[in-house]
């Protein structure tokens, strides 16, 4: 159980459950729980000012509710509005059997994008865009959960391409950083999909493990350069089943947005919202240790400068480092680095730490000894 910043206390299975000696439950929030297999307590405890959101309550409880009480019932969509927690790579791919490819058009993932596309994007129905809204709500509600464990300051975050091959060089040298950075005790952080954010992860799950155990797992995952491949999945899950962890964890956010890209199992942890501007947002604001930048498009760059003017107005009270991996890419290529460079100089910027490498120890090390 959490309090939470309103006074009210979170309960998510049914070996929480209060019990005051009064027998009078008040300021709680009771998330998807079947009262119903403690037949007892619903007819021993009367409640007070609790919010009920996804439970089922039997008829004589519901006779138990004074004042304040509210009851947010379950919706009936393929997914569950109010969850507890959040998705792993084994959850959000319920279905999938890697020995069948064509299982991924049954899967859990796959079920629910499929209705969000028949339903729009930007759905018309109230009760769908409120189901949508109630879900996202309750994946930041667990997010804020997984993040309350760690530093502010060592919640790390690595952004890029999409359309990064696994067998390019930087796909590599990315795992590389994120895996020397996640056991320094970073939590690693991307957008959660292929490419440069599949790397952060494959690197976070491989941490504390060699070089040469490293090297493997990409020379398994060589087979499907890209999402778009056969065996993209299945061999993602062949190198998680042949060096498993429970060590170390990572944070993928992906989207239903972009749902054509496939989340990365290695995130041990995925936030996958609906809304992909509280998704992008939130990235930003939660890496206060720092982010990396490396080789992409129009979303990397979108993201670059909506972290330069957080960190120009100190938006959560100080300025985290932004670091740039790729000195030609950065300075050449699409030389954002020096424009800036010359915005600082300008004044049209102040406060950014910035830093331009291709080095991966020098990337990693920046950030470990920046606090």
């Amino acid at each position: 159980m959490k309090q939470d910043r309103q006074q009210y206390i979170e309960v998510k299975s049914l070996e929480e459950l209060p019990q005051p000696a009064d027998g009078l439950v008040q300021h709680y929030v009771f998330q998807y729980i079947d009262f119903r297999k403690a037949p007892d307590y619903a007819t021993k405890m009367h409640f007070c000012d609790c919010l009920f959101t996804g439970c089922i309550i039997p008829a004589n409880m519901r006779r138990r509710f004074y004042d304040g009480c509210l009851d947010f019932p379950r919706l009936g969509m393929p997914y569950v509005a109010f969850r507890t927690g959040l998705y792993t790579g084994r959850t959000l791919y319920e279905g999938f059997d890697p020995a069948r490819e064509e299982s991924f058009e049954e899967c859990f993932d796959t079920r629910i994008y499929k209705d969000y596309i028949a339903k729009g994007k930007r759905a018309d129905c109230f009760k769908e865009t409120l189901a949508r809204t109630l879900h996202d709500h309750s994946i930041s509600d667990a997010m804020h959960d997984l993040l309350t464990r760690y530093d502010e300051k060592d919640v790390v975050a690595i952004m890029g391409g999409h359309a990064m091959k696994r067998s390019d060089e930087c796909y590599a040298k990315i795992a590389c950083i994120s895996k020397k950075l996640t056991a320094a005790g970073k939590l690693m952080v991307s957008g959660g999909g292929p490419g440069a954010m599949e790397a952060t992860h494959l690197g976070a799950w491989m941490a504390g493990r060699s070089g040469d155990e490293l090297r493997d797992a990409l020379s398994m995952l060589a087979c499907a350069p890209t999402f778009r491949d056969k065996g993209w999945l299945s061999s993602a899950f062949a190198v998680m089943d042949k060096y498993p962890q429970d060590k170390y964890r990572s944070l993928g956010v992906p989207t239903w947005f972009y749902g054509h890209e496939p989340a990365t199992p290695f995130a041990t942890d995925i936030a996958k919202y609906f809304d992909n501007s509280i998704r992008e947002d939130g990235i930003l604001t939660i890496a206060m240790g720092g982010i990396i930048y490396t080789p992409g498009a129009a979303g990397t760059l979108q993201e670059i400068f909506q972290d330069g003017a957080q960190n120009h107005y100190e938006t959560f009270g100080y300025a985290s480092p932004m670091v740039f991996f790729g000195v030609d890419y950065y300075t050449k290529e699409i030389p954002v680095y020096p424009l800036l460079q010359q915005l600082m100089k300008d004044g049209k910027y102040q406060h950014l730490i910035l830093s331009i490498t291709d080095d991966c120890d020098q990337a990693a090390d920046f950030l470990i000894n920046w606090k």
